[in-house]
């Protein structure tokens, strides 16, 4: 099968459509092939056996017709309206073959006598919303025709010249193009060419189809074992069992009852927005709701009684719904279940993200008639059916309000199987596979299978390295919204709750202090505010006259950053994991919330020379040695140190950027930075710094930055007991 992509090109000339760079364009539609295929079938029918048909001959031998349509010309001509579509979609078009086609605009206008141009025009007016805004000057786009492989699902046992599938990609960053349209050829044409319809488009229903659902969740159950029921290492997987203080919904009963020993469980994942708040549990109606029958649908938003329906026609008796399982005006509750929240999304079946819509009140898109529209276009092309499919999984939630929101995100991490619900379609995502209703790629394959559709991702939680997962959490959590921004810690907690059972870091509440990751606080410390965001502190929580420590990132609004030490310099634009090749504090305090001063258990990190330092790298910077004295852990400032206050020992010194005091933290591995005056040209000499205010001895944190050891070492820097809040 072959899946093909109309690039549109901007022309040099053409500087109104620049913001158009990357759309979709597409070619006319000739009419020689038409008599091609006229004259194939009539040959056909001259060869059919005594008592066959012309329609059978067709069905039984499509090695028939692409023998002969491989003895016809070329799958296109110097005039484009010759081409010929089963040729294209049989060889496809090599990067390096790629077909020009004519102007977007040409395209456009011809849609209304060219099946293919129509197919091309109803994506490029839906994308650039043309209906709004006609006055678009579209001339200079130009279109091109190129395929790609999108895999195959069969595996190496079928001929790969027979079951090769394609599909056109966007060209590389370097030329300069446009978001690309990808065409699909139908499931109900792949006879014609003697292939499976794996990877070919079906056609979407007007409701979601309940046994193609439950076929994905088979074939996730059947075939990916551990990778798909132990999500995040868990010990146990689906045989653990949630804790009874957590509450479900009997879909049967209508009723909250405690979670039952071993049962299976739908969970939702939505957008609550401004809707009433009378469907949600509180203590007034937490007695009657426990009762058979007590749970009032007719009170119930529609993404809530859609969830319910969903539930029952899975076949599964329990659902967890935060507004309804949790008793939302009892703190105590909420900071409990809050606290389970890995065990909610992780322990659970099956979880429906409702992606769909921007708050309670709208459906579940496709759960019940008229509740969504179709966006597939489908059009004949010389008797093939070719669509316009609708986004992938990764592009649909780009679109969606429910991917820019906090709370989501650990949501969907922690999930072992989703089921999204967007505005074209539902998508299946475990981490063994993405299905969707749109192409079919539900055959069981082979180990050596691929598919395109599973490079459309969602969340892939969690990864093999710890502190890349936790970082990557972090920077995806502050660029999402958050109604009560003082919830950001909280709407984290599940993430940082797995990751210290995942990776067997001990009790969570002793690795995680405000969102900060403590076994590896000399990483955990090195992240910026992103440049685009106004630097402020966030709001207190509700009943709370503290501030969080200036340290974490928590206590700042808006997006932050982990950055490699490269960006410092200007080697890079972009975003990375810090690197850290030498840690200079020997050991690190903090005082925890009952007031009492304890000693981190923080990962060391040891400098690895390969080859022999020169005079200038022994002569290099040097940290304070031995571990803090007690007498040191005091702050003569007449009152107790306020919880979350790090206390180590460092060197500190002055400079004139802004009139701050800068602490070192560490070094870091950034290669081939010389520094001509003194030293000449050598490694790793960079080294991690922390700008920081003092008022009565305590520090607070201003910014991060590098600096290089020679210039820190010409400073005269101070040995230093920090205490930072």
């Amino acid at each position: 099968m072959y899946i093909f992509i109309i690039q549109a090109l901007l022309s040099p000339v053409s500087k109104h459509v620049s913001v158009l760079v990357g759309i979709i364009g597409g070619f006319a539609l000739g009419v020689l092939v038409t008599w091609l295929l006229v004259v194939l079938i009539r040959k056909l029918k001259a060869n059919v056996p005594p008592g066959g048909t012309s329609e059978s001959a067709l069905i039984l031998n499509p090695d028939q017709i692409r023998t002969e349509l491989q003895k016809a010309t070329h799958y296109y001509v110097p005039s484009v309206k010759n081409w010929i579509f089963y040729r294209i979609f049989l060889d496809g078009i090599p990067e390096t073959e790629e077909i020009p086609v004519d102007s977007l605009s040409s395209i456009l206008q011809k849609s209304y006598q060219c099946n293919f141009c129509r197919l091309i025009s109803f994506h490029v007016r839906r994308t650039w919303m043309l209906d709004k805004f006609p006055d678009v000057n579209l001339s200079g786009i130009q279109c091109r025709l190129l395929s790609m492989p999108c895999g195959c699902l069969r595996g190496p046992f079928y001929p790969p010249p027979k079951f090769r599938c394609y599909r056109l990609h966007r060209y590389p960053a370097s030329r300069a193009t446009a978001r690309s349209l990808t065409i699909y050829l139908m499931q109900e044409d792949a006879f014609k060419f003697g292939r499976p319809t794996d990877l070919h488009s079906r056609r979407v229903k007007n409701t979601v189809d309940i046994d193609l659902v439950k076929k994905w969740i088979k074939l996730c159950q059947e075939n990916h074992g551990d990778e798909c029921h132990d999500v995040w290492r868990m010990d146990g997987g689906e045989d653990k069992d949630l804790p009874k203080y957590v509450r479900l919904v009997d879909v049967v009963s209508m009723t909250l009852v405690p979670a039952p020993s071993g049962c299976r469980y739908v969970a939702l994942s939505y957008v609550w927005g401004t809707v009433s708040t009378e469907y949600r549990t509180t203590t007034d109606n937490i007695a009657e709701r426990s009762m058979p029958g007590g749970l009032n649908t007719a009170t119930f938003p529609e993404t809530i009684t859609d969830s319910i329906l969903f539930t029952r026609q899975l076949g599964l008796r329990y659902l967890w719904i935060d507004a309804i399982c949790i008793i939302q005006d009892c703190s105590q509750d909420k900071i409990t279940q809050i606290q389970s929240m890995d065990l909610v999304y992780g322990l659970s079946y099956l979880t429906l993200m409702a992606a769909g819509g921007a708050s309670a009140r709208d459906p579940l898109p496709g759960c019940r008639p008229r509740t969504r529209t179709l966006k597939q276009h489908i059009e004949v092309v010389q008797g093939l059916h070719l669509c316009v499919g609708p986004p992938r999984l990764r592009e649909a939630l780009a679109l969606s309000v429910w991917n820019t929101r906090c709370w989501t995100y650990q949501e969907s991490a922690l999930s072992r199987r989703r089921i999204y619900f967007t505005e074209q379609q539902i998508y299946f995502e475990c981490r063994g596979d993405v299905f969707c209703e749109d192409i079919v790629a539900e055959s069981k394959g082979h180990r050596l299978s691929n598919s395109f559709l599973r490079r459309s991702r969602g969340e892939y939680f969690p990864q093999a390295d710890l502190f890349g997962t936790y970082m990557g959490a972090v920077n995806e959590c502050t660029r999402r919204n958050l109604t009560v921004e003082s919830d950001v810690v909280d709407a984290l907690t599940g993430v940082t709750n797995a990751l210290a059972t995942g990776f067997r870091l001990g009790d969570p509440a002793r690795v995680f202090y405000c969102g900060i990751i403590l076994t590896d606080l000399h990483h955990a410390l090195l992240w910026q505010h992103n440049p685009h965001t106004p630097r402020a502190r966030r709001s207190l929580p509700k009943g709370s006259s503290l501030p969080l420590p200036s340290w974490t990132w928590a206590a700042w609004r808006g997006a932050i950053d982990y950055t490699s030490e490269h960006r410092y310099l200007g080697i890079v634009n972009g975003s990375g994991e810090p690197s850290v090749v030498e840690t200079f504090v020997n050991s690190w305090y903090i005082v925890d919330h009952s007031g009492a001063t304890v000693q981190l258990d923080v990962r060391r990190v040891s400098r690895i020379v390969s080859i022999p330092m020169t005079e200038e790298e022994k002569s290099a910077y040097s940290p304070p040695s031995g571990i803090l004295d007690p007498t040191e852990l005091i702050l003569d400032i007449h009152r107790p140190l306020a919880p979350g206050t790090l206390i180590f020992r460092t060197t500190s010194s002055h400079f004139n950027i802004a009139r701050r005091g800068f602490i070192v933290l560490s070094r870091t591995a950034t290669l081939g930075v010389c520094d001509e005056q003194s030293l000449g040209h050598y490694l790793e000499c960079v080294l991690y710094v922390m700008a920081v205010s003092q008022n009565e001895g305590l520090m607070q944190r201003v910014g991060l930055g590098v600096i290089h050891e020679v210039s820190w070492n010409a400073s005269r820097p101070e040995e230093k007991v920090v205490f930072l809040r």
